[in-house]
């Protein structure tokens, strides 16, 4: 975990290794939107350690999985979107 700071988007962004700005975040959102069947840990754009960080803290439940939960949502709209249209 990055120092005592407590888990926020920005911070889980940081964490994956990737920029982590309001404007980096909202770009990587807008430009990596999963389609409704895949499951936010599947998605290709993830290396390995990446998809371990997700899958661990979904799985103890902790403060990072809040802002996980956040960021599968994020990356689903476009298919909620399209369910609902």
């Amino acid at each position: 975990m990055l120092g005592n700071n407590t888990p926020s988007l920005e911070l889980l962004f940081a964490q994956l290794g990737l920029p982590s700005s309001l404007a980096a975040i909202e770009l990587y959102v807008r430009t990596h939107q999963l389609p409704r069947h895949l499951s936010l840990h599947e998605a290709p754009f993830w290396n390995k350690s990446q998809r371990d960080f997700l899958i661990s803290h979904l799985v103890q439940d902790d403060d990072w999985a809040i802002w996980i939960d956040e960021l599968n949502q994020q990356l689903h709209l476009d298919a909620d979107k399209l369910q609902i249209a």
